[in-house]
């Protein structure tokens, strides 16, 4: 604010509020409040982006855990390790997991059909780098 480019009014209005902010620290020193009256700039509360943490109680912890050790029992067929124990057992009330389905194995690409592959690739991004 350059105080040169102003009216004789706003001269005036500026002292008047100048006068008024006085007078108020004055009372406020009177009260005996320990309050910083130096002034400090108005600004928004910053707004959170994007997500916190947010907090898992022990019972949801303890849920998550089974259920993912109950999913490695079954992808390993291990009977041992598809028996919770008690205290988990407990937190858990859901009905038991349908078996793993019984199919084909995956099939393993050999050495040779790799190489097969390969050549045809080779072959069609040269063809592509010529034009």
């Amino acid at each position: 604010m350059n105080i040169h480019s102003l009216s004789l009014e706003q001269l005036k209005e500026v002292i008047s509020i100048k006068e008024q902010i006085q007078a108020l620290e004055a009372k406020l020193s009177k009260l005996g409040s320990e309050v910083s009256v130096a002034p400090t700039p108005v600004t928004a509360a910053p707004q959170k982006t994007g997500k916190g943490r947010r907090k898992m109680s022990a019972e949801a912890r303890a849920k998550i855990a089974a259920a993912a050790t109950a999913r490695w029992a079954r992808f390993r067929g291990n009977k041992a390790a598809k028996a919770a124990p008690a205290a988990k057992a407990a937190v858990i009330k859901t009905a038991s997991a349908p078996a793993p389905k019984k199919g084909r194995k995956k099939p393993v690409l050999s050495p040779e059909g790799r190489a097969k592959i390969v050549a045809a690739l080779k072959a069609r991004w040269a063809a592509r780098r010529k034009g």
